[in-house]
């Protein structure tokens, strides 16, 4: 049997309706946001929780945890703020420990 054959590795769909979202992800909403802000440093908090699909509020814990574990910088430039990700960072969990996260970001944006 292929992997086209599993029925439940197909996304569930609602009758008529569009496609229900996974129960699970492969990363979590801090790696969302992470992704969100290598790929625009200077996007809103607004516009990077509309675009993991998550209230401002939880974005904004979010940045904080990255920015306490040394994954990303700030920078008040007038009235905005510009992130910078530490592409040299290594990931948490001990089995991935030795790798940084920027082979991550590399899969996933243009850097």
């Amino acid at each position: 049997m292929g992997i086209s054959e599993l029925p439940h590795l197909h996304q569930p769909t609602v009758p008529n309706g569009p496609r229900r979202r996974p129960e699970w992800t492969f990363l979590t909403n801090h790696g969302h946001v992470l992704l969100a802000v290598a790929a625009a440093p200077d996007a809103r908090l607004s516009d990077i929780a509309a675009q993991v699909g998550i209230t401002t509020r939880a974005t904004l814990a979010i940045l904080h945890d990255l920015e306490a574990a040394n994954y990303v910088a700030r920078t008040r430039i007038g009235r905005r703020t510009h992130y910078t990700v530490n592409y040299h960072g290594h990931f948490r969990h001990p089995a991935t420990a030795t790798h940084e996260i920027g082979e991550l970001m590399a899969i996933f944006t243009d850097r």
